[in-house]
């Protein structure tokens, strides 16, 4: 049975590194993309996320590998980031060639639905500077070995973005497995991003090839089997029940055929309305099952980030030496807060989300 095996602190610059797009989102608020004349500019990145939680919510050193064409929405993006605390030491500045035909940096309008209206997602990401990354431009020794790092964070967005960006993850892991450094991967499956190249079977095709380079899967009711092949018993095709029995029978099939992985985690939601969701996560650590308690009716205000935000509650855990029920439950916690703030990235803090694990009331703090 495979086991996590984290270095210590000491010997390390990072706890974590992540590998990415990070992109400009600009948010309509509670209006509509197409109807809005304001917006609001943040910056997320499903990889991304997961290392600014880490930094800024728990106090862990974090680094992101990225690129960004060198204009002034990149360095809007870098002035975001610098607020984020996520080191940038990685990041890949590409000459912008004035009008971006060969190279630009990523946008992702996104609404956040209502009530009976869903939140809608329109990304605007051809062509850009991290969709180009090739293997061999990248010095993961030195990010790894000579400067230390204890966990290292990508996942099926930044694979989805060309046949190139697969081929980086896949050698950043493998750099990683030579350093006896956790990986960790989150399936994220985006039918959007996978549509031109190849859809489900494409995903299917890349996520099950890095599989075995993974010690820590990660997903939601969707991805496992959208990305990865494994069908959840009991499942609707709208996923509106949230039933922890048919994802235990699925993570036994996929621990059974990816005996390197040591954690599965995923979140588990009912979306009643866009604004009231029941959320839940389940894992599976060292041969048993651990459950989050579900927090029933949740009020959404921004429901992006809420996986990512868990994912790093849970590797906060985890490098934290707590058990997995803990971490767990701290996962949960975490992102059941990032959805009640806007934008993608936490604004939650340490004390915030210690006190949601152990209570279920929003009683006001003096």
């Amino acid at each position: 049975m495979a086991t996590l095996k984290i270095k210590p602190k000491q010997d390390c610059a990072w706890d974590l590194v992540s590998l990415g797009e990070v992109m400009l989102r600009l948010d309509p608020g509670n209006e509509r993309i197409s109807t809005t004349r304001h917006f609001r500019a943040w910056e997320g990145g499903g990889e991304y996320n997961v290392a600014r939680g880490l930094k800024r919510c728990f106090g862990m050193d974090t680094a992101i590998v990225t690129a960004l064409a060198d204009n002034p929405v990149g360095r809007l993006v870098e002035d975001l980031m610098l607020q984020g605390g996520v080191s940038q030491k990685y990041v890949r500045w590409a000459p912008f060639d004035g009008v971006g035909r060969t190279v630009r940096n990523g946008l992702n309008f996104t609404e956040r639905g209502f009530g009976i209206r869903a939140a809608v997602g329109c990304s605007d990401r051809g062509h850009t500077a991290a969709s180009q990354l090739k293997p061999g431009e990248i010095d993961w020794e030195q990010m790894f070995s000579k400067d230390g790092t204890r966990w290292f964070h990508t996942g099926g967005i930044f694979c989805a973005l060309s046949e190139s960006t697969a081929l980086v993850a896949q050698e950043a892991m493998e750099a990683a497995k030579r350093a006896d450094i956790v990986v960790s991967y989150d399936l994220n499956y985006r039918a959007s991003l996978w549509k031109s190249i190849g859809g489900k079977a494409k995903a299917q095709e890349v996520n099950r090839r890095l599989a075995p380079l993974v010690d820590v899967m990660l997903g939601n009711e969707e991805d496992f089997t959208a990305a990865l092949g494994f069908p959840v018993a009991g499942l609707d095709k709208h996923h509106s029940r949230l039933e922890a029995s048919g994802f235990k029978k699925m993570i036994e099939a996929v621990v059974k055929e990816y005996p390197n992985l040591a954690v599965i985690a995923t979140t588990l939601r009912h979306a009643k309305t866009a604004t009231l969701n029941d959320w839940g996560a389940l894992c599976w650590c060292d041969g048993g099952f651990h459950e989050a308690p579900v927090r029933e009716s949740l009020e959404i205000y921004d429901r992006v980030g809420g996986g990512d935000s868990f994912a790093s509650g849970l590797i906060y855990g985890l490098l934290s030496g707590k058990d997995p029920q803990w971490s767990l439950e701290c996962g949960a916690a975490h992102g059941a807060l990032a959805m009640t703030t806007p934008g993608d990235t936490t604004m939650a803090t340490l004390a915030e989300v210690l006190q949601a694990m152990t209570s279920k009331t929003a009683r006001i703090e003096r």
